[in-house]
């Protein structure tokens, strides 16, 4: 007898779904960090240019590359993409509640 596999509705956060405790920053992290590293990427740059351009360490590009985004904090993670001439915006909005219609955008 073979028994059927259980499948569970994913959340749409990995990091949640494993009970991890800071998830959504795990999260948002990894949503940054892929950006970056599909820029970096698409430029098709070594990895000598790419510490020269985003200003760290070769070990650091090394990291980012292998998308190990938890050695770098958001912040750092945006800026590597004004770096990148990448024109970054932030939509702040209550998470719940009935003024959820009342947006503000920041250019970064």
């Amino acid at each position: 007898m073979t028994q059927e596999p259980v499948f569970e509705e994913s959340s749409g956060n990995v990091f949640a779904d494993l009970g991890l405790e800071n998830a959504e920053e795990l999260f948002t992290r990894g949503k940054i960090g892929i950006q970056v590293v599909r820029l970096l990427k698409q430029r098709n740059l070594k990895q000598q240019e790419i510490s020269e351009i985003l200003g760290i360490t070769q070990p650091e590009v090394s990291d980012l590359m292998k998308a190990e985004f938890q050695r770098f904090s958001e912040g750092k993670l945006l800026n590597f993409l004004k770096r990148l001439d990448v024109e970054v915006t932030l939509y702040l909005r209550p998470r719940h509640g009935e003024d959820r219609d009342v947006e503000t955008a920041i250019a970064l």
